[in-house]
């Protein structure tokens, strides 16, 4: 089993400039919705249970945004591949932080508890 790293996204604790915080439980986002405006940070903290990811839907992203996931993937498909290989996950006292420029509903899962619907939307307004 590889070692299990973060990427340049993944801190630790959680930062103080942080404009949202979502815990990330056993098996949930808390809150699995969530509403921000554009320029605003969101940091996911790992609250419980084993390694998780935040990991976005590229099928899911408003037209213009960036893709976004825990490990600074380019794509949906690296992000898979980089979970098996250890990369981009969130551990205890670990957060992911993503600021967001683009509107629109952005939606996410955590890829080792997806097939548990661990899965959540951030909805970025004006």
């Amino acid at each position: 089993e590889p070692e299990l790293s973060g990427g340049p996204n993944v801190v630790s604790g959680v930062p103080e400039d942080a404009d949202h915080v979502v815990d990330m439980t056993a098996v949930d986002f808390e809150p699995a919705a969530l509403t921000v405006q554009v320029g605003d940070t969101v940091a996911w903290t790992h609250a419980g249970g084993e390694p998780h990811t935040v990991t976005a839907f590229e099928n899911e992203l408003p037209e213009g945004a960036d893709y976004w996931a825990s490990g600074e993937f380019d794509s949906q498909d690296a992000a898979e591949t980089g979970w098996e290989n250890g990369q981009g996950a969130v551990t205890e006292g670990e957060s992911y932080v993503r600021t967001f420029e683009t509107t629109g509903e952005h939606g996410y899962y955590c890829i080792p508890h997806k097939s548990l619907e661990m899965v959540g939307t951030v909805v970025v307004e004006e």
